[in-house]
């Protein structure tokens, strides 16, 4: 019949089937020829032109637990779609299913416990208005498009890391629907094991319909943003940097990143946040504008909303991404000029390399406490390739690869949410000594790899 879906894998699911998918579902059941279906598989990353064969765009646990039944019984692959924020573009399939999440954006605080709940849908400038009102927040990302979902399930690095931890860190309890389509409590009560491996798993172990965090008192306003430097001045820069982290307050999160601002030359640029009281951040942050004669300096008071936007910019909708990443124990001098004849030769100016750290309160955490592992590599470069014409990407994506080539040798893992395209190969360093425990956690919940399409853990042999 001409509307029988064709699968990945060649076989047939016939209409009849997909109706009845369709009538199980409180949300809409998107097919190609449908007018929200090309706009629903588009990504953030526009590498990926993917064509699922069916997206089922859930309205709660409920459709979630459907679709999970649907495809593990037609034999579809399956891509999972929160925020769609990710590098490698694992949140669209071709020719399976795509369940997408993002119109599950429910958001419940509650000021007196200082905890949140929040659906998979919900994006980090979403969380922060309602947590905001109540000058609250929780660890969160640095692009505030990205979705809480990803993040929280690879760990998640962000502004609040050193005084409050990582993501994972402040994750209290998560509601997951597993392979074989059944909806559990994973805290640390509840089975704890699944707790243990969702806080960095990413994605390995089931489709999470409900996150519950800690909050903080934070904001509404700190003191960040940017100061930055030209590149003649990169070395000097990068080696305070090196040394500032190692004894900076808490407080005080730091990144250091090359980037080149709209039609001007490339610069080194110090980021901050400081989340403690104003006068002391005022204090905290007058090192960086010693390091000479900054070209733009934009640190100060401002709010913590801005502050959670502040790479929002850099990172649009549409563009041709590619990443490769690592984590460093040390920032020396070898990888500091490294990083420097790469920044300085990068093919496209919207290209650039961000330094993010580990330290403080994220680091304390022992290394085998959650499935997120590179908690004694305070250092996680990033360098991200981007560019607009396709035609371009032979270049661009060298120029990524060759810079961490040169990095690699002082690489100790990586952070999993930093992974890119065809770096499967990586994964198991990326959990170091905590990856064989997520083996066997992998065969207990999905034994037959049913969400493979992430960052992906073997089931145990």
């Amino acid at each position: 019949m001409s509307d029988t879906i064709i699968t990945a894998s060649g076989d047939s699911i016939a209409d009849e089937a997909v109706e009845q998918f369709q009538a199980g579902l409180r949300g809409p059941l998107l097919r190609p020829g449908n007018d929200a279906y090309d706009p629903a598989r588009k990504l953030w990353n526009g590498m990926f032109d993917r064509k699922p064969a069916l997206i089922a765009r859930c309205s709660g646990a409920a459709d979630v637990i459907t679709a999970v039944n649907f495809a593990r019984d037609h034999g579809l692959h399956v891509a999972v779609r929160g925020g769609g924020h990710s590098i490698p573009g694992h949140s669209v399939c071709d020719g399976g299913l795509l369940i997408d999440l993002s119109a599950m954006k429910g958001i419940r605080v509650d000021p007196a416990a200082r905890r949140a709940r929040a659906e998979p849908g919900v994006k980090w400038i979403d969380f922060d208005h309602e947590t905001q009102a109540f000058g609250l927040a929780t660890s969160g990302g640095t692009v505030s498009d990205t979705g809480i979902a990803g993040l929280t399930l690879g760990g998640g690095l962000g502004w609040l890391s050193s005084k409050h931890g990582l993501t994972v860190d402040n994750l209290l309890s998560a509601d997951v629907v597993t392979a074989d389509g059944r909806l559990l409590t994973a805290n640390a009560s509840e089975n704890p094991d699944l707790f243990w491996a969702l806080r960095g798993g990413g994605g390995n172990f089931g489709i999470v319909t409900s996150f519950e965090y800690q909050l903080h008192a934070v904001g509404p306003t700190v003191v960040g943003g940017m100061i930055a430097y030209s590149m003649s001045s990169a070395r000097d820069v990068l080696r305070f940097y090196n040394e500032f982290t190692k004894t900076a307050p808490d407080e005080l999160t730091t990144y250091a990143a090359f980037v080149t601002p709209p039609g001007g030359e490339t610069i080194v640029a110090l980021f901050c946040c400081y989340c403690g009281p104003l006068a002391e951040g005022e204090v905290a942050i007058r090192r960086f504008k010693s390091l000479g004669a900054p070209v733009h300096d934009a640190l100060g008071p401002l709010p913590f909303v801005a502050q959670q936007q502040i790479f929002d910019a850099g990172f649009p909708t549409g563009s041709n991404y590619y990443a490769k990443a690592g984590s460093l124990a040390d920032l020396g001098d070898e990888a500091i000029d490294i990083l420097i004849e790469y920044a300085a030769t990068k093919p496209s100016a919207l290209s650039g390399v961000l330094i993010q750290t580990v330290f403080g309160a994220a680091g304390r955490v022992a290394p085998d406490a959650t499935a997120f592992r590179p908690r004694a590599f305070p250092y996680a470069p990033i360098i991200v390739s981007q560019w607009l014409d396709p035609a371009h990407a032979p270049e661009n994506v060298a120029w990524a690869r060759d810079c961490w080539g040169a990095l690699h040798p002082f690489a100790g893992g990586v952070y999993v949410n930093d992974l890119g395209e065809n770096d499967e190969e990586r994964v198991p360093a990326a959990y170091g000594a905590n990856y064989q425990r997520l083996a066997a956690l992998k065969k207990q919940y999905d034994p037959d790899n049913f969400f493979r399409l992430n960052p992906n853990i073997k089931p145990a042999a």
